[in-house]
């Protein structure tokens, strides 16, 4: 079988590979559809993504498929189900596990590398999905996850203020969750017009600049603020325009050499809270369950559809990735 490796460098290689039968409680897929994630660029920039990258490594972890084997353990799953994965790997066993959190596992790692045209996660980390539900779509289910768990740590409270960085893919699903929990007013922060514009369509109060949300942060009292671009820059205006008992969630994937900097006294006075958010622990059901119901509009997020080969290329120049979501297609089946 084909898949995409990140082989160091700033180079990317699709290479064949064995194709195998699932062992234990394996569940095999058929992979459909793969989005192209931000980490996936981190590590082909060279850098970390949610864990140390070693390269060889087959990029991709967005996946969505149909079964089309399973293991002599595995009890909830056969051949034809239509399902999306949970790429990384809690054991249930370690200290971390055992409390709730599978996201700081002491065995953690990543069990669906969608960039492949079959994948192989254990069944606890493969999830149904409805008949009604389009596989292109069901592929959204872990950056939506990951959407969730951040917006379950700051608890939005209904017909407060929210200001929110970024209208990326991730921007554009964050901004959709955050006009579900009743915030009364919702301001997008984005500096491309033509971004402004979805943002308004998905559900914004008001679209700006960066530097028209200073002026306005003296104006009112901003609740909450969440980051979805993990520049330097963004993440300290972030924290700066916050208001009094304001809540910042640093969702971006920032540069682990680019430390944040903020001045601790104006936080203070302000009494601000600054959280972060790691990964999708218990949050892939509830995923799947928004993405059935159509309440979320994912095809206005979607810049392109690349086969695995084509991806390379979009890697280097990112040429679609700064519109959008680029989709990768494996089987191409929906």
């Amino acid at each position: 079988m084909k898949a995409g490796y990140y082989v160091g460098d700033y180079a990317y290689e699709v290479r064949d590979i064995p194709e195998n039968e699932p062992v234990e409680d394996q569940v095999k897929i058929r992979v459909a559809w793969c989005g192209l994630c931000g980490t996936d660029v981190h590590k082909f920039q060279g850098k970390n993504g949610a864990s140390v990258v070693v390269p060889p490594i087959i990029l991709g972890h967005e996946c969505s498929g149909i079964v089309t084997a399973v293991g002599p353990e595995c009890k909830y799953f056969k051949p034809g189900d239509r399902v999306a994965c949970d790429p990384s790997y809690g054991c249930g066993k370690c200290s971390w596990c055992q409390q709730g959190f599978p996201n700081f596992c002491l065995e953690r790692h990543g069990v669906a590398k969608g960039f492949s045209e079959y994948v192989y996660p254990p069944e606890q980390n493969v999830y149904p999905i409805a008949d009604s539900l389009d596989l292109e779509t069901a592929a959204f289910t872990e950056p939506l996850s990951c959407v969730i768990h951040g917006l379950d740590l700051i608890q939005i409270q209904s017909g407060k203020t929210v200001v929110m960085y970024g209208m990326g893919a991730i921007g554009s699903l964050m901004l959709q969750l955050i006009k579900y929990s009743g915030a009364g007013e919702i301001i997008v922060v984005e500096r491309e017009a033509e971004k402004r514009e979805l943002a308004l369509k998905l559900g914004a109060s008001l679209a700006v600049t960066d530097q028209e949300i200073e002026a306005l942060s003296k104006e009112l009292n901003i609740d909450y603020v969440v980051e979805c671009i993990g520049l330097k820059q963004t993440m300290e205006q972030a924290i700066k325009i916050a208001g009094k008992n304001g809540k910042v969630l640093l969702f971006g994937l920032g540069d682990p050499e680019e430390p944040v900097s903020f001045n601790q006294f104006e936080a203070y006075t302000k009494e601000l809270s600054i959280y972060t958010s790691f990964l999708n622990p218990h949050t892939s059901e509830r995923a799947v369950k928004l993405l059935e119901s159509g309440l979320l509009d994912t095809k206005s997020i979607i810049s392109a559809e690349l086969s695995l080969e084509e991806i390379g290329s979009e890697l280097g120049a990112l040429d679609y990735s700064r519109k959008g979501k680029v989709m990768v297609y494996l089987s191409k089946e929906h």
